[in-house]
């Protein structure tokens, strides 16, 4: 168990942020080798990051600051919030219930085909009586990039073990084309030859994850550093443009040639 990160220091945020979240999510892998991250890939049709390999996450729904309200005691409701968000929209992009314990796997499809027909999380938590673990998310990260050619999120990064499933997950075809398992370390290597694309943030974050084996390891490495709000800047290094992220918050690369990135 690890403590959880120091809360930060007040921040200004871009103007039109808009607030997200996204959730890591580790699971044993065969053969003692590292953790496996559950990715999906962005449907070439979405206006951000189309065709990206991402962690499960999206918007943060005016409905998650109520379940927040009622289900996150001791959570600052912003944070809170976030942290509903990443479980209802992995729960919608992906049919798997993370941080949900009385959810039942007989009953995931329905609850999950609730959400996306537009029921609140709030309503169906109401009707089935049910409680979520938001304590379980450990928060590791908040990223806000303001690039000029991408929207601007305000994005709370978290890390869950895995719950045991024995269904087959699927992604929600309106917003993802593809799904699966992959180690950190192994993404990065996909992305390097080619065969899938990474934005910004999430390679950095895939770098990040890369250096601990497991959940219980990348949980205790969290805990060693701050959550605070990283917006990537441009600096000049002998002619060449390098976008730069800040050196003290457990990232082992914090820049990148500017015309290597892709920012969205």
């Amino acid at each position: 168990m690890t403590d959880t990160p120091p809360t930060p220091l007040p921040e200004t945020l871009p103007d039109g942020a808009i607030p997200a979240a996204t959730l890591v999510i580790m699971r044993p892998s065969e053969g003692g080798r590292p953790d496996e991250i559950l990715m999906v890939k962005r449907s070439e049709k979405m206006a951000f990051a189309a065709g990206a390999v991402v962690f499960p996450g999206g918007r943060v729904d005016p409905d998650d600051y109520r379940v927040a309200r009622l289900y996150g005691t001791g959570i600052d409701e912003a944070d809170g919030a976030a942290r509903v968000a990443a479980l209802r929209e992995t729960l919608e992009e992906t049919g798997l219930a993370v941080g949900w314990p009385g959810l039942a796997e007989h009953d995931v499809a329905e609850v999950r085909q609730a959400l996306l027909a537009g029921t609140l999380l709030s309503d169906i938590l109401m009707a089935r009586g049910d409680r979520i673990a938001l304590e379980s998310f450990i928060p590791f990260a908040r990223w806000c990039p303001n690039f000029k050619e991408a929207r601007t999120f305000d994005t709370r990064f978290y890390v869950v073990a895995a719950p045991p499933h024995g269904h087959e997950l699927t992604v929600e075809e309106a917003e993802h084309s593809h799904i699966f398992w992959a180690s950190a370390a192994e993404t990065l290597a996909m992305a390097d030859r080619g065969e899938v694309s990474v934005i910004f943030p999430t390679r950095r974050n895939l770098e990040r994850l890369a250096q601990s084996a497991d959940f219980a390891g990348f949980a205790a490495h969290s805990g060693r550093f701050p959550v605070e709000l990283i917006t990537p800047w441009i600096e000049d290094r002998d002619g060449q443009s390098f976008l730069c992220i800040p050196g003290h918050l457990g990232y082992p690369v914090t820049s990148e040639s500017f015309d290597r990135v892709r920012r969205g």
